[in-house]
């Protein structure tokens, strides 16, 4: 089977069944750091273009060391296991946060929000009030 046979076959697959398989491997601590990484090497490389003026050019940690990093951060296993408790509802999804949003996906410069909080604080700091500004 070539690639491109191959390819019509995954998509076609995914395609039928709803990218289940995807689905259920991304909520997987290994499937989920994946997703997490592509997610920000995508906004540094500007291949997500929405506000990429935010991200683009900034620094970002290699893959191996992002893995280790949170694989070794019991606030990320808490986040993670209150996120599955949660039946995967969304508010309480954990995400990466940039501590100072003029430099990059840094060791010194992550921790863990939940995506409720994240979004907050990103509304926070934008009009300059509450708890994060």
């Amino acid at each position: 089977m070539s690639n491109f046979d191959k390819n019509a076959w995954q998509r076609a697959a995914r395609k039928k069944n709803g990218n289940a398989y995807t689905k259920k491997y991304e909520r997987t601590k290994k499937g989920f750091l994946m997703r997490k990484y592509r997610n920000m090497q995508s906004r540094v490389n500007g291949i997500q273009q929405k506000k990429s003026h935010l991200y683009l050019g900034k620094s970002l940690l290699p893959r191996e060391q992002f893995y280790a990093w949170a694989l070794s951060n019991d606030q990320f296993h808490q986040m993670f296991a209150a996120w599955e408790e949660s039946d995967y509802d969304r508010k309480a999804c954990p995400t990466v946060d940039r501590i100072d949003s003029e430099r990059g996906y840094e060791i010194d410069n992550m921790r863990w929000l939940t995506h409720s909080d994240n979004s907050r604080r990103g509304c926070e700091s934008r009009f300059g009030v509450g708890e994060y500004a």
